[in-house]
């Protein structure tokens, strides 16, 4: 038995913010953007659009991918799913309903359980662990959506330069499949192995404070939007170390060298982050996939983003070793290991 990957697609909003654009309103410049994170443009929902239309978008580019090659409609594909796991920071609601359940409505997938995952730029290595638990546990199922899906430009303070240059928005997702193993039971296939770590004791370097049951809104006081904050140097520390400690983990795991690996996509947070744990694994940046350069940190979006994008190019062949990392909020981290199909 296997995790497959059959499809991918994303979405990413038309209405494109420079570097120059911002550089109009705060006191900074493309110059300071681009050697401090290595990005160079961000993208953004127009008003009235929310996560669960970039997910939905997102999707239907995955299920049409997969229904081409399989030769049925989008939506007899859409009614065949068991699962949607959506990881977003950015939900339509607080809370309730998850917004997944809001996709697979739109999506007509009437068959499939849904859930949101929260574990911010994690979400996606979270959520596909997830789904393929679910598909792994209950041989009745098959077919499973992993969405990570975000819009953060809702949620920045556009007078904090420390925030608002990093974040964008947009959407990415993979249709996995259950299939059986082939000939001796030996060959491997899918998803071979994924790490899910976390460090609690983080929690107060990258939150959203307002709104919670901790701070919540009380009557009499002052509206204030909810805001994403965060302690940028402990962040930086914390993502080295757990891109660099995954990395490792993934390989001694199952007794690989990174010579075995022919990509490694990693959340894209910030270029200095994967130039830094590059340089102390003795990775060439050209073993990294970067994208950071026109779509900034989209949080749980930004691998199935990558991957789509790669997988369109044709620069993912089959047989291909892929490496997935992830890190952020919680403060979570982890990856996962791919043959690619």
């Amino acid at each position: 038995m296997a995790i497959e990957i059959i499809a991918t697609g994303r979405a990413i909003p038309p209405k494109r913010l420079t570097n120059d654009d911002l550089a109009d309103r705060l006191d900074t410049s493309d110059e300071w953007i681009r050697s401090h994170t290595g990005i160079g443009a961000r993208h953004m929902v127009d008003e009235g659009v929310v996560t669960s239309d970039l997910a939905l978008e997102a999707a239907r580019n995955a299920l049409a991918m997969a229904a081409e090659r399989m030769g049925v409609s989008g939506e007899a594909l859409a009614q065949s799913l068991d699962v949607i796991v959506l990881g977003t920071t950015t939900p339509d609601y607080y809370g309730v309903p998850a917004t997944a359940c809001i996709v697979q409505n739109k999506l007509g997938a009437r068959n499939a359980a849904a859930m949101d995952v929260t574990a911010a730029c994690t979400g996606f290595i979270y959520g596909l662990e997830t789904a393929a638990g679910l598909l792994t546990l209950n041989r009745s199922r098959k077919r499973a959506l992993v969405i990570g899906a975000e819009v953060l430009s809702r949620l920045i303070d556009w007078n904090d330069r420390g925030t608002a240059v990093l974040f964008g928005d947009g959407a990415g997702a993979v249709l996995i499949e259950r299939t059986e193993a082939s000939g001796d039971g030996r060959v491997r296939r899918g998803l071979l192995r994924t790490v899910l770590e976390a460090d609690g004791s983080g929690a107060e370097s990258l939150m959203i404070r307002r709104g919670g049951g901790r701070y919540p809104y009380r009557e009499g006081e002052a509206a204030e939007s909810p805001r994403v904050e965060m302690d940028g140097r402990l962040v930086y520390n914390f993502a080295v170390k757990a891109l660099t400690g995954t990395v490792e983990k993934l390989l001694a795991a199952e007794g690989l060298a990174i010579d075995d690996v022919a990509r490694i996509i990693p959340h894209q947070a910030n270029a200095r982050i994967i130039q830094a744990a590059g340089k102390r694994l003795g990775i060439p940046e050209s073993k990294f996939f970067l994208n950071i350069e026109e779509y900034a940190n989209t949080s749980a979006a930004s691998i199935p983003i990558a991957l789509d994008e790669l997988n369109r190019a044709g620069e993912l062949k089959p047989g291909d070793l892929i490496m997935t990392i992830g890190f952020g909020g919680g403060l979570t981290y982890g990856g996962n290991l791919i043959i690619w199909q």
